[in-house]
């Protein structure tokens, strides 16, 4: 016959493994910058280009404005600027986005001066997706824009959309560019991203267009 319980019978101790749905969520560390290790009051911080490793870093304002001056720490990292232009004058029409060969309708454009040539992306469900352009392709598509002559290599991208039966270009940030990739990739369903990500885009383009401005005779080749 089988023991039975007693009336003061208390129940197991919960275990490690159950008290962890009780835990508090713990807060994501703070983030730093990534050349100099200071806190980084909030998110809205400049970023640096790696040119070697073509990447992106985050940057504290010092850090930042030391790698605005040309050769500072032999060329390897770059400040990202500021300033977003228009070119409603551009000549781009169907034909010529054709030439690009790209699958979406939005892509951007920026000088690599560690590889010597041009590198065009584009968002997909996968991330930036990389299709590489000969040198006639880009001066036929793009070279003859005002934008592509203001282009700082590195840091900035020729950036333009093709929808409703126009296109659009735009000299912007590259870092804004892989914050659109990164956000497609989130958003993005079936074959042509959804309607979530076409809203997201609509609204990714309206913030740009807003705060681009013509060029100027100021303005850097």
């Amino acid at each position: 016959m089988s023991a039975r319980p007693t009336a003061h019978a208390r129940p197991a101790p919960p275990t490690a493994q159950g008290l962890h749905r009780f835990r508090v969520p713990q807060a994501p560390a703070p983030e730093r910058c990534e050349l100099c290790g200071a806190l980084l009051a909030d998110h809205d911080h400049r970023h640096l280009v790696d040119t070697k490793r073509r990447a992106l870093a985050c940057a504290c304002t010092p850090c930042a404005l030391l790698f605005e001056r040309p050769g500072a720490g032999a060329g390897q990292f770059r400040t990202v600027p500021d300033r977003y232009l228009t070119d409603p004058d551009h000549t781009l029409d169907a034909a010529t986005w054709d030439l690009l060969q790209i699958p979406v309708g939005v892509a951007f454009f920026l000088k690599n001066t560690d590889l010597d040539r041009l590198v065009a992306l584009y968002p997909s469900p996968a991330g930036a997706t990389e299709s590489e352009l000969d040198p006639g392709t880009w001066q036929t598509v793009l070279g003859t824009t005002t934008l592509a002559r203001l282009l700082e290599p590195d840091v900035e991208a020729l950036l333009v959309r093709r929808a409703e039966g126009r296109i659009d270009c735009f000299l912007v940030p590259v870092d804004i560019c892989y914050e659109l990739v990164g956000r497609m990739r989130l958003l993005w369903q079936g074959f042509d991203g959804g309607a979530e990500a076409r809203a997201a885009l609509d609204d990714f383009f309206g913030r740009v267009a807003v705060r681009a401005r013509a060029p100027r005779e100021d303005d850097r080749p």
